[in-house]
């Protein structure tokens, strides 16, 4: 095998596929990327038989081959190296990489035990990558990462026609979010269970251009650009999480998210750890605050629009902030009904998109 590739090409898509990589593999092969170079491309490939990726870039292909390259050291070698033209030569049990006056000489594995990638699921539709990659972080703020209840993991999605719902939750919040995409029919239904991992290293990568996704038999597939990730889906449980974000709320307050968050971030500093952040709402304004124990105390005064009673309630802070940072308006409706329920942030609007329910904590 004997290649060409531009070095910023090559970088980009090793690093892309390096991400799959397992932190501890079922077998040695699991730790390698694999270089395909076809007539006029090379495809990078990894595979841990539960997550895949696939890159195609552009390649001067002089001998077309597979080699099987140790994936870490392969990622750090590719960033490391010269603005220039990248050779990769396979020569016995080695491969040969020459940049500039820089050569390497890697020890290749056996590309015969490298187990064969399952290829991308029937397309069941498309979204803009910067849809997808806002609402997957918007929601995957509040996935669990305890891994023995695995269906607290993951990102629930939703597919009814051109509408798609996702939603996670760790049980102390729930945060969801709406779009519309393009599917392939009309009538198109799913509901799938994706790990909340996974689905935000696809968010991060795939932004430009169009997202395509693809459903199978307990497998989803996503592509993007000439890059492809599949993964093998969680159970379909999932919680009745819509129900829950329905509710009477009696208080409304808006307020403007920036100057809000800041003043949360500010006050919290004298927060010790596990203790809650009070909101006290009067017409006008909400005072922030916080401490009283060991370290001193905090408290800020934001404008807000209260509609209701006044009303103080109390939050842990970081849940407080992945709620306020999933907001995409100037500002923030909070819906509240007594200080001891759980309240709901939202996007500004009479319907919105997205949606986080956050549990209150009992003031002391």
């Amino acid at each position: 095998m004997k290649f060409q590739v531009d070095r910023d090409v090559l970088a980009d898509a090793v690093a892309w596929s390096a991400r799959t990589l397992p932190g501890r593999p079922a077998m040695p092969v699991l730790s390698g990327i694999l270089l395909e170079a076809l007539d006029d491309s090379l495809m990078l490939s990894v595979f841990d038989y539960d997550v895949s990726a696939r890159a195609v870039v552009d390649a001067d292909v002089a001998e077309p081959g597979k080699v099987l390259i140790p994936g870490k050291v392969l990622a750090e070698i590719t960033r490391s190296l010269p603005p220039e033209s990248v050779q990769i030569v396979t020569s016995g049990a080695e491969a040969v990489l020459t940049c500039g006056g820089a050569e390497f000489g890697l020890l290749t594995m056996p590309v015969e035990d490298f187990p064969t990638l399952p290829a991308m699921p029937p397309k069941a539709g498309a979204v803009g990558g910067g849809v997808f990659a806002s609402a997957v972080a918007q929601v995957a703020t509040a996935a669990s990462r305890d891994n023995t209840l695995p269906m607290l993991t993951g990102i629930r999605v939703d597919i009814d026609g051109a509408g798609v719902s996702m939603a996670a939750t760790d049980r102390y919040r729930i945060a969801a979010r709406d779009f519309l995409w393009h599917p392939e029919r009309p009538d198109q239904q799913a509901a799938i269970m994706v790990p909340a991992k996974v689905m935000v290293e696809v968010g991060r990568s795939l932004r430009a251009g169009e997202v395509s996704i693809g459903l199978g038999d307990g497998v989803a597939g996503f592509e993007c650009a000439g890059r492809t990730t599949t993964v093998r889906l969680l159970d379909e449980q999932f919680i009745d999480y819509r129900s829950r974000l329905v509710d009477t709320w009696a208080i409304r307050a808006d307020v403007t998210v920036a100057p809000f968050v800041e003043a949360v971030k500010r006050v919290a500093l004298v927060a010790e750890r596990h203790t809650a952040i009070s909101l006290s709402f009067t017409q006008g304004q909400v005072l922030v605050q916080a401490g009283g124990g060991d370290i001193g105390r905090g408290a800020e005064a934001v404008a807000a629009d209260l509609s209701g009673e006044d009303i103080q309630i109390a939050f842990q802070p970081h849940y407080l902030l992945d709620g306020l940072a999933g907001v995409e308006t100037e500002k923030a409706c909070i819906n509240m009904a007594s200080p001891t329920r759980p309240a709901l942030i939202t996007d500004e609007g009479d319907d919105p998109a997205y949606r986080y329910l956050v549990m209150s904590l009992r003031l002391s």
